[in-house]
């Protein structure tokens, strides 16, 4: 049993976005809070950019709920860069209670996880669960610096400069938060950097029919089940895994990675970061559940939890997907 129930299920009681300019010139653009004009955000690095990114959403959504930082009791956090720097620094400017995380582009579910149940359990009232990314940063530490001009593979990812902060409330109207499934690291043996969407999917699946199993409730339960960031290639494996485990989430099935970017921005097999699940969730998603276009959502963000270190000596991608049900 994988699966927690939440029994005083938490409430999301706001949202905020910060995406980049190729981030804002997508399908969902009007859904963003604020859509950056550069990648710098008036700093001199890509790492301090990052970092502002995550601080000025997290400024946002306190502000769009009337609120003060310091009302906020502990905000949970995480990013792709090494040591978790790009949170680490937001909070050392924030002076809020921290806690640090590190999933990959898993981290936002991570962090709401977490921040469900340190509500549901009454330890805290009012828990901010934020997650960011930058392109050029993720570049930079992964893959190969922007400026070297490496070609990209086809099944490369874009990862997403965004960041995403929700805060999670005892109290309130909705959306809740009503189950919580925690994944398992997964490992079938890739172990290609530059096709992660394909080492991500076999968590995702296992993750979403363990949390159907564990409920028992029929696959088309939820109007949308999203994992995040899996991209073309990975969404198109995982719809043949669910067809091999006799899950049928379609048509509601979709991927955060796949739809982030429109067809005709050059992003090969679509988004990814800790920001693209986060950016969607907070921006789009959450949008349409405020006006009931979208009632019960199913988020499954999943990770590739490897290094650059371990992929140069050819270790495998082991990879993680956590579930987290939303409901009006």
């Amino acid at each position: 049993m994988q699966t927690i129930a939440l029994s005083n299920p938490p409430v999301l009681a706001g949202w905020a976005t910060i995406v980049g300019p190729k981030e804002g010139e997508s399908p969902w653009q009007n859904y963003y809070d604020k859509i950056l004009s550069d990648y710098m955000f008036e700093e001199d690095t890509f790492e301090k950019a990052e970092s502002k990114i995550l601080r000025e959403t997290i400024k946002l959504v306190v502000n769009k709920n009337n609120l003060q930082l310091d009302d906020i009791e502990v905000f949970l956090s995480g990013d792709l860069l090494n040591q978790t720097v790009s949170s680490n620094y937001a909070a050392r400017e924030l002076e809020i209670p921290y806690l640090g995380l590190y999933g990959a582009c898993s981290t936002m579910a991570e962090s709401l996880v977490l921040a469900s149940m340190l509500v549901d359990g009454g330890f805290y009232n009012k828990v901010i669960a934020a997650a960011c990314s930058h392109h050029y940063s993720a570049e930079r530490q992964f893959r190969f610096p922007v400026e070297q001009g490496v070609q990209s593979n086809p099944t490369n990812q874009w990862t997403a400069t965004a960041a995403g902060a929700l805060i999670v409330e005892n109290t309130g109207i909705g959306p809740y938060i009503t189950n919580l499934t925690v994944g398992k690291v997964v490992d079938m043996g890739q172990a290609d950097i530059a096709d992660m969407g394909s080492a991500m999917a076999p968590a995702a699946v296992a993750t979403i029919k363990q949390h159907f199993a564990d409920l028992n409730i029929p696959s088309d339960y939820y109007d949308l089940v999203i994992t995040g960031d899996l991209g073309s290639f990975g969404m198109a494996i995982a719809e043949q895994l669910f067809i091999k485990e006799g899950i049928v989430p379609q048509p509601n099935y979709t991927d955060c990675g796949a739809i982030f970017f429109d067809k005709k921005q050059k992003v090969n097999a679509g988004a990814s970061g800790c920001g693209c699940a986060a950016a969607m969730l907070c921006g789009p998603l959450l949008n349409m559940m405020k006006i009931g276009k979208i009632n019960k959502l199913l988020l499954v963000a999943t990770g590739a939890l490897m290094s650059p270190i371990t992929s140069f000596q050819g270790e495998s991608i082991p990879a993680i997907a956590h579930a987290v049900a939303i409901e009006n």
